[in-house]
């Protein structure tokens, strides 16, 4: 009952805008006459020749409208689910305007053939609008809202030709509003899909880093008790060692010790990372060949052997391997993650999908923030990007001589990579190695 009320309070809305607007044209007719008529058709030509262009020639890029705008006033909870209920109300809404006679008007007097006449534009206009709604996908709103605009200015134009027989704006804007929650539920959904998509890798990567912790504490439990048995048998040694032979036996009591204590620092180690869920390092790596200068992802891992993490990224999605600029040991790795994503936040290359963790930025600069977060951490600042280097080298040699390039096909061309440091560049070492930072 109170779904019935609300419909027919919004139906009576609906109708006392028509008439509103219905009565202001006719009085702007009757005070300016002519001109007005002649700006109303001169408005209703432009849009024509503009609907026939775009119809004829295509719809380009001055469509595009970013779908993550539609998403900005909406709640937080609000989901695909919500945006099905959304649409199935922007629907309800459309034909409760047909079933009202709202949505198209015409100056026959005679009934039937003015109701003729309006089935006739309705049939043209809605056949049209349902063709376009059956091709919405994520990101292609701004297009869509166009086709149907057009769909919209075709339809109202020839229908003059029936006694001024027009679709409203009202129900134009009724069907705009089923294509923005149709692309918002398409969009909501992708997004919930990926969602699940990124915690199904991070439970897959918190799987691999425990089962890495597990055997690395095996490990160095088996190591520890082998070297305390060494140790017990080379102390045992010493005492029935002569003098000559005790210095030799003691020396190995020595070695072991250090040994053993190495061992019993990477076990407390992997114990400590297994039981802290944010420990874990940042890394900021770079690919070339793959994604081209001056781009740079900035991600985390909680695997005891983080570079494991970043051969895994380089092995099939991309063609060439990372590059590893800088990576850095921290008690709260999610923070100090989020810190850099959110300082170079405009810089990011995928201004859509906020988790793609790439950044388009000088490598500088990332230092410059890391310093400033109290990081003392060791930089490459050149890529090294061996592979690809190589392969501008082959490419260049294959490139005119056909001996070289058979060669090649057959494995056996050789060619020396262009140089690829310059002295400016090498600041630190030519390896990172991991620094720690509390946050």
């Amino acid at each position: 009952a109170l779904e019935d009320s609300a419909r027919a309070s919004l139906d009576a809305s609906t109708a006392k805008a028509a008439q509103i607007v219905a009565d202001a044209n006719k009085r702007a007719e009757e005070i300016a006459g002519d001109a007005y008529k002649a700006m109303n058709k001169a408005d209703l030509y432009e849009k024509t020749v503009r609907a026939m262009r775009n119809i004829i020639e295509g719809y380009g890029d001055e469509y595009l409208i970013p779908t993550r705008s539609l998403l900005d006033g909406l709640a937080k909870d609000f989901g695909h689910t919500e945006a099905g209920q959304a649409l199935k109300s922007a629907r309800d809404r459309s034909d409760a305007m047909v079933k009202n006679r709202t949505a198209a008007t015409c100056k026959y007097v005679e009934e039937g053939r003015r109701e003729t006449a309006i089935e006739f534009v309705m049939d043209a206009f809605n056949g049209k609008v349902d063709s376009i709604l059956s091709r919405v996908k994520h990101d292609n709103v701004g297009k869509l809202a166009q086709e149907i605009r057009d769909a919209f200015t075709m339809v109202n134009f020839n229908g003059r030709a029936f006694r001024e027989c027009q679709i409203t704006e009202e129900y134009l804007a009724a069907r705009l509003d089923e294509l923005k929650w149709a692309v918002v539920a398409q969009k909501l959904k992708l997004d919930e899909r990926e969602e699940q998509r990124r915690i199904k890798e991070q439970i897959r990567e918190e799987d691999k880093a425990r089962r890495e912790y597990e055997r690395a504490i095996k490990e160095a439990e088996r190591d520890e008790e082998a070297l305390r048995k060494a140790m017990q048998k080379a102390e045992q040694m010493v005492q029935e060692a002569t003098e000559e032979q005790r210095a030799k036996y003691e020396a190995q009591v020595t070695e072991l010790t250090a040994k053993l204590k190495e061992a019993e620092e990477l076990s407390q180690r992997a114990k400590s990372m297994a039981e802290q869920t944010k420990r874990g390092h940042v890394y900021i790596i770079s690919n070339i060949g793959s994604f081209g200068e001056h781009v740079y992802k900035i991600g985390l891992t909680r695997r005891l052997e983080p570079l494991d993490r970043i051969r895994e990224l380089g092995d099939s999605s991309v063609p060439f391997e990372f590059d590893v600029h800088a990576l850095m040991y921290s008690e709260d790795a999610p923070a100090l993650e989020a810190k850099l994503h959110n300082h170079f936040l405009m810089t990011q290359m995928n201004k859509v999908n906020y988790r793609k963790e790439f950044f388009k930025v000088d490598l500088a600069h990332i230092r410059e923030e890391v310093t400033k977060l109290g990081i003392d951490a060791k930089w490459t600042m050149a890529a090294e990007a061996q592979e690809y280097r190589e392969t501008l080298a082959i490419e260049a040699a294959i490139g005119h001589d056909p001996a070289k390039l058979e060669a090649w096909a057959n494995g056996l061309l050789e060619v020396a990579p262009p140089a690829m440091f310059s002295p400016e560049e090498t600041e630190d070492e030519a390896r990172p190695t991991p620094a720690k930072a509390s946050g």
